[in-house]
C-alpha cells in the first residue's frame, strides 16, 4: 500500500494529473489536470481510491487515524490559498465533498456543499459577506444535504415524502412564497432550526457542529456509498470490479447563491446529443449546484453566441 493517501491541487499546481484516473478517480484526476492547464479551479485535495479498500478492510476508526495528518495538511493548504480558516467563526472556509470513482457511476454519494457551517460560523459568514440571506441559505442547504446523505434522513420509498422537503413546503406555505430563493432570512433561520430538530428526533443525535467531525462524516459516507444497493447493482451490470473503490474530492466552496450577480451551471465543449463541436450549457442565477439538476426551476441556456454578446456588452 502506498504511503501517500492524499493528493492536493490548487493555484495552478497539482500532485496528480489526468493519467492518474485509477488512483484519483475520474473527478480527482480531472480536477488536478485542470489546475495544471491553468483553469481557475477552486483548490482542494483528493483522497485516493486505495483508501476506499482500506476502509473496508481496516474499518472506519483506523482509516481516519491513517488519514488525519495528511488531511489536516491538505486543509491547511486550502486555507492558505483561500486566505480563510476551516471552522473559524470570523473568516470561515467552507468546502464541498464529492465522490468520484474511475468510471462514472450512478448511485454513489450525492455532493455535500457548504461543509464547515454551524450556528456560530453562519453569523461570521453573514458578517464577512454582508449578506445574511446568503449565509442562512447556505446553512439551510448544508443541514439538508448532510442530513440526507451522511445521517441517512432519506425517504424509504417512492411514496414517502423527503423529510426535509416536507418541512420546506410547510414553511413556504406559511410564508406565502413559491420558490426557495424567495424565503426571508427569518424563514431560513426557522428552517435550519426545524431541520436540526428533525435530525435529532429521527437519528437520536444532535447535528454535528465541529468542522472536522462534519468532514470525517462526509468522507466516510462517500466510502460507504461505494457499497450501497444502487452502486452494487450498477457494478454488476457494468462488470466494474468491487475492489476499484471510489476516491473523495474535497474542494473550497465558491458560491452561486450570493444574489442576482452569482450563478451556478454546467457546460459542455461539445453537443452531448450529437457530438458536434458546439459549446453549450445551462445556468441558474442565485442558486447552488443541486438546483440545476433538481428540475424545480428552469435553467437559462448558455450558448457561444450568447456568451459573446454578453462579453461585448461588458
Amino acid at each position: 500500500m502506498a504511503d501517500k493517501r492524499v493528493y492536493t491541487f490548487g493555484n495552478g499546481l497539482a500532485e496528480g494529473n489526468a493519467s492518474m484516473r485509477n488512483l484519483l478517480g475520474g473527478k480527482g484526476a480531472n480536477l488536478a489536470e485542470m489546475n495544471l492547464i491553468g483553469i481557475p479551479v477552486p483548490p482542494g485535495f483528493t483522497i485516493t481510491t486505495e483508501v476506499c479498500g482500506e476502509y473496508y478492510s481496516l474499518g472506519k476508526e483506523k482509516v481516519i487515524e491513517l488519514l488525519k495528518a495528511e488531511v489536516q495538511a491538505a486543509v491547511k493548504n486550502i486555507e492558505n490559498l483561500m486566505n480563510s480558516t476551516f471552522g473559524d467563526p470570523t473568516n470561515p472556509l467552507l468546502v464541498s465533498v464529492r465522490s468520484g470513482a474511475r468510471a462514472s457511476m450512478p448511485g454513489m454519494m450525492d455532493t455535500i456543499l457548504n461543509l464547515g457551517l454551524n450556528d456560530v460560523v453562519v453569523e461570521g459568514l453573514a458578517a464577512k459577506t454582508g449578506n445574511p440571506k446568503f449565509a442562512w441559505d447556505s446553512y439551510r442547504r448544508f443541514v439538508q444535504m448532510y442530513g440526507d446523505v451522511v445521517l441517512g434522513m432519506k425517504p424509504t420509498s417512492k411514496e414517502e415524502i423527503d423529510p426535509f422537503e416536507a418541512i420546506i413546503e410547510k414553511v413556504k406555505e406559511e410564508q406565502g412564497v413559491v420558490l426557495d430563493k424567495d424565503l426571508s432570512v427569518e424563514a431560513l433561520k426557522d428552517l435550519v432550526a426545524k431541520f436540526k430538530a428533525a435530525v435529532k428526533s429521527q437519528t437520536g443525535k444532535d447535528f454535528p457542529t465541529d468542522a472536522y467531525e462534519q468532514l470525517w462524516g462526509a468522507v466516510c459516507a462517500v466510502f460507504e456509498s461505494w457499497n450501497n444497493e444502487r452502486a452494487i447493482l450498477y457494478r454488476r451490470m457494468e462488470k466494474i470490479p468491487d475492489e476499484w473503490g471510489t476516491a473523495v474530492s474535497v474542494q473550497a466552496m465558491v458560491f452561486g447563491n450570493m444574489g442576482e450577480t452569482s450563478a451556478t451551471g454546467v457546460c459542455f465543449s461539445r453537443d452531448a446529443a450529437t457530438g458536434e463541436n458546439l459549446f453549450n450549457g445551462e445556468y441558474l442565477i442565485n442558486a447552488q449546484g443541486e438546483d440545476v439538476v433538481a428540475g424545480i426551476r428552469t435553467p437559462q441556456q448558455i450558448t457561444k453566441i450568447g456568451s459573446q454578446r454578453w462579453a461585448a456588452l461588458q
